[in-house]
């Protein structure tokens, strides 16, 4: 009886270690389970930042595509404002003037367009960082999927379609490497087109200046005929030299009557070549006046400035009178200060004391 009962007690003592095992085989399980969700949430929040990333990424490459259109619209229009810049060459002045701003306007446009491609290659260079930093995040995604295969199939199909996203991220990149080799070729054409035309006016302005150095010979000429090949009248280089003594009283700048002779007979010479000189050619008749550095103070003249100017201005008044229209004359005073000779000598004096005339390019 006593052993009978001894067994039974024994049997009570085993059932509560078996419930505490049992117990912690369940929590053990519960934890394991715990875990697998845990890394199943973890996964997926990776995933979906990188999906994204490529939605910011698809967005980038769109906007590129946008600016290379952009790009492609400035190298037309610049293609038609060259061909523009072609067909106005050898015109008028007035032509020649607008052909200059064209050019101009067309280097603005060069250098926008190297502006523009700038920015593009450091998007691309922006783009294929992202990729690279794309890539070794696809590697180390793929690592941990291998590493956990338990997710099933739907992860392994995710990464494909990574796999494929990228793929499509580099052929663009390759398409855009492409279009911008092509307009860095158009750009280096514009740049030879450019300086092609920049010879091209530059031969057309020497032929003008070459057509006004015929003329202004001409006028040479026929000018020191009208003043009877005085010795003390000099040509030198493109300016005819006249001694003011011949026209003015000494700190005057009246012309008496016998300036006025010498100075009729120039404007008959200025209407005869001026005549002849082609409308394409906008010359001017350019007046200087100088003084010798011998000071001058009255109410009139403070300063040799204002008694060469006023002399210039005399002759320039003078010659209007004469028909010679306003807008082919200029009068200029550098009282002593562009000297001939500077000595201190009244030879000096003299020869600094001048009016000089120039007929050249407006």
């Amino acid at each position: 009886m006593s052993g009978m009962i001894r067994r039974r007690r024994r049997a009570f003592d085993i059932w509560p270690g078996f419930v505490d095992a049992l117990t912690s085989l369940i929590m053990v399980m519960m934890f394991v389970l715990l875990i697998f969700a845990i890394g199943q949430f973890v996964l997926s929040d990776t995933l979906a930042g990188k999906n994204k990333a490529l939605d910011t990424l698809n967005a980038q490459v769109a906007e590129l595509a946008r600016t290379l259109s952009l790009s492609e619209e400035q190298k037309t229009a610049l293609d038609a404002r060259v061909a523009e810049l072609s067909a106005s060459l050898g015109a008028t002045q007035a032509e020649r003037a607008l052909l200059g701003s064209e050019l101009d306007a067309a280097s603005v446009q060069v250098a926008s367009l190297s502006a523009d491609i700038a920015a593009l290659n450091e998007l691309k260079t922006q783009l294929e960082a992202e990729v690279a930093q794309l890539s070794t995040q696809l590697d180390d995604t793929h690592q941990d999927l291998v590493k956990q295969t338990e997710l099933g199939n739907a992860a392994t199909a995710q990464v494909e379609l990574l796999n494929r996203q990228m793929a499509a991220i580099r052929e663009q990149l390759g398409k855009l490497e492409a279009a911008l080799g092509i307009a860095n070729k158009d750009l280096d054409s514009k740049d030879a087109k450019i300086a092609d035309l920049g010879k091209q006016l530059n031969i057309a302005l020497a032929n003008r200046v070459g057509e006004l150095e015929r003329y202004r010979s001409e006028f040479f000429g026929k000018l020191r005929e009208a003043l009877g090949n005085r010795s003390d009248v000099q040509v030198v280089g493109d300016r005819f030299i006249l001694p003011t003594d011949i026209l003015f009283e000494s700190g005057s700048a009246e012309l008496d009557p016998g300036a006025q002779l010498r100075l009729e007979s120039l404007a008959t010479t200025v209407r005869e070549v001026s005549a002849e000189i082609p409308s394409s050619i906008d010359w001017v008749l350019r007046i200087d006046g100088h003084t010798d550095k011998r000071p001058i103070h009255t109410d009139r003249f403070p300063s040799n400035w204002e008694l060469s100017t006023a002399r210039a201005v005399a002759i320039v008044k003078y010659l209007v009178v004469q028909g010679i229209p306003a807008h082919r004359l200029s009068a200029n005073g550098f009282g002593q200060f562009q000297p001939i000779d500077s000595a201190n000598t009244t030879e000096a004096y003299a020869q600094n004391r001048r009016i000089e005339l120039q007929l050249t390019n407006r």
